[in-house]
């Protein structure tokens, strides 16, 4: 068995944990989450502290087990700091822009692409090319900075697209480049 399913979960003060019915909710200062539990894995909850249990002792329970006690550790971990996503349009007129609660882009299509912000996700922009993606599901930020990226992904000739902030982009060199290195045959 795993360790990650085995350890617990300290429950910070202001945030409260409750589970019934398949379902495991986590309320706290920045808002409330909520996530479905398959019966093989129990949640326990006593003195601050929430751990799993599983009944079964196979190979699929275990992995069960350390999601669950992950995804419950982004629950509380959403509920009291959150979480952000930070990305970069690089490329000579991308620019991003709040219309709304909307995010516009212009990334070198002939149209402005206009994403939509799911619920409990928010966009803020720095500058023209700096996009922030803030929110309290772990899942739902990281989707939507996902789908945003893919919108202009990262050429590797020149790196214009969209990126992670901390994302390093591996260049690749040319037809020029390789012509001058003696590449022809």
């Amino acid at each position: 068995m795993g360790r990650i399913g085995k350890r617990s979960l300290k429950i910070p003060s202001g945030v409260e944990v409750k589970t019934g019915a398949g379902i495991v909710t986590v309320k706290g200062p920045k808002g409330l989450l909520t996530q479905a539990i398959l019966p093989v894995v129990k949640i326990v909850i006593d003195n601050q502290q929430v751990t799993t249990n599983c009944d079964l002792d196979d190979r699929e329970s275990g992995a069960l087990q350390g999601t669950y006690n992950a995804l419950i550790k982004n629950m509380i971990t959403g509920v009291t700091i959150g979480f952000e996503k930070n990305l970069e349009l690089v490329g000579v007129g991308y620019r991003a822009q709040m219309q709304g609660k909307k995010l516009q882009l212009q990334v070198g299509y002939s149209h402005l692409v206009d994403i939509e912000p799911p619920e409990g996700v928010e966009f803020s922009v720095a500058g023209n090319n700096k996009i922030k993606i803030i929110g309290i599901d772990a899942q739902k930020v990281g989707q939507i900075a996902s789908e945003i990226r893919l919108v202009r992904e990262v050429e590797p000739y020149k790196g214009k697209g969209i990126k992670y902030a901390n994302e390093i982009v591996r260049r690749k060199a040319g037809k020029a480049a390789k012509a001058a290195a003696g590449g022809a045959a």
